[in-house]
């Protein structure tokens, strides 16, 4: 078997809000109706976690302007995602919710007990997918006049996790008395500083609040740089991955497995999950169609334009790709952002022009992830099959009508495979990631 996930990639931010099935999503999307309706649903289709994407800023880097990302609805508006996770649990009892944090934005401290403070409210289903943010606009609202470079990024991220675990450890598992004749809470003896002083933090401890029932909440990373790397086999439960082909996957988590157990980690313990976006259909030739369709809208002014303000996002802030020349070569360019979802634009790009480029087929062609629910099915089992596991995580459009589609229509075809959960065997997030 095999674990699934679904990225919200717009975060608790505007969802797909115009188009046949937007439904009231340009008003709610700040409400939790449609993320309460996304938890229990996939809890039907036995997914493992909802992971939300996060950033705080108003990106201006293309053309020089916000116009585009106000415009359009593209990462902004965005709300908060700490304070939806509680509520997003709400009408499930199983499924997890891992919420992107920033090692910029967040004095571990305040992550370490607010982390703690979800996992209680959760009931140990929170997860923090650790990030070093990407663009110097983020830097920007917290004090930077840019963001370090890539490498120091990670550097600081390290000592950052250093920190918050050992907040998370600063209470002895048996600290808690809980004798109310002697009336006696907690002993403090088992309670200790941390007294942590280092490159780039000064934290005394301890945590005030007691551990939650996963002690650590579930840590996630997204970086597949080598820096991002190595932080997720010294530290991650889950990490995204990028899914482009089966050789290209397998040899990733390979690499993962190996990095893990080379840091005295048992490499079972940490689960690479491949972003997928398979094209569902009621039937192949409909899947098909729908595929054809979406390509078509890949080749106008709209499409092109969203991926060139998407690539000036992940370029850290640095380049605006408005300036450059459609027909002309893709420009050989990765900058200090998101490197590795860079890289994906522009390794083994080098003869096509930016145009194709920015209008070329996703992965899901050469993964075969087109047709329905029984065909997509069967091929993702052939795919874990051959990677060795350890799951996919799903990256659709978030609305109810996808919602559906995979919850009611492929998770059903995965689960008469015997390739998805069938029930849920742990209490807590981490327990249930570990359960195969």
């Amino acid at each position: 078997m095999f674990h699934l996930g679904w990225f919200l990639g717009n975060g608790f931010g505007i969802q797909p809000w115009h188009g046949t099935y937007a439904g009231t999503s340009m008003t709610d999307w700040t409400k939790p109706d449609l993320y309460r309706d996304l938890t229990s649903s996939l809890e039907r289709g036995g997914f493992d976690f909802v992971f939300i994407e996060d950033t705080a800023m108003i990106e201006d880097t293309y053309q020089g302007t916000a116009e585009h990302a106000l415009s359009k609805g593209q990462m902004a508006p965005k709300n908060d995602p700490m304070p939806l996770v509680p509520l997003m649990v709400q009408g499930s009892k199983h499924i997890g919710v891992i919420s992107t944090i920033s090692t910029t934005q967040y004095p571990p401290y305040l992550a370490a007990r607010q982390g703690v403070t979800i996992d209680h409210l959760t009931e140990g289903r929170f997860g923090m997918n650790i990030v070093t943010s990407v663009t110097h606009r983020v830097g920007q609202n917290f004090g930077y006049d840019k963001l370090p470079p890539h490498d120091e990024r990670y550097a600081r991220a390290e000592e950052w996790l250093d920190v918050v675990s050992k907040l998370w450890n600063s209470w002895e598992d048996d600290a808690l008395v809980h004798d109310q004749e002697n009336v006696v809470y907690a002993d403090h003896t088992k309670v200790h500083t941390i007294d942590h002083v280092g490159e780039h933090f000064s934290v005394r401890g301890p945590l005030n609040t007691i551990p939650g029932p996963q002690r650590r909440p579930v840590i996630a990373q997204a970086g597949n740089s080598v820096p991002g790397r190595e932080i997720a086999a010294r530290n991650a439960d889950t990490m995204l991955a990028m899914g482009h082909n089966p050789e290209q996957m397998k040899a990733f988590r390979d690499d993962m497995r190996a990095r893990a157990a080379a840091h005295g980690r048992n490499p079972d313990d940490l689960k690479v999950m491949f972003l997928v976006t398979p094209m569902l259909g009621e039937t192949d030739e409909h899947a098909q169609e729908r595929e054809r369709a979406r390509v078509e809208r890949a080749s106008t002014p709209e499409a092109i334009a969203e991926v060139l303000w998407n690539m000036s996002y992940i370029s850290g802030g640095e380049v605006d790709f408005s300036k450059f020349d459609l027909d002309a070569k893709m420009p050989d360019i990765v900058g200090n952002g998101e490197q590795s979802s860079m890289r994906q634009y522009v390794t083994g790009n080098e003869d096509k022009t930016l145009r194709e480029v920015a209008t070329g087929i996703r992965q899901i062609g050469d993964l075969g992830l087109i047709g329905s629910p029984d065909t997509v099915a069967e091929k993702m089992g052939e795919i874990m099959d051959y990677v060795g596991g350890d799951g996919f995580l799903f990256y659709p459009e978030m609305t109810r009508r996808t919602i559906s589609e995979y919850a009611d229509g492929l998770c059903p075809a995965l689960r008469k495979r015997g390739l998805i959960r069938s029930s849920y065997e742990g209490e807590t997030l981490r327990e249930n990631l570990l359960a195969f």
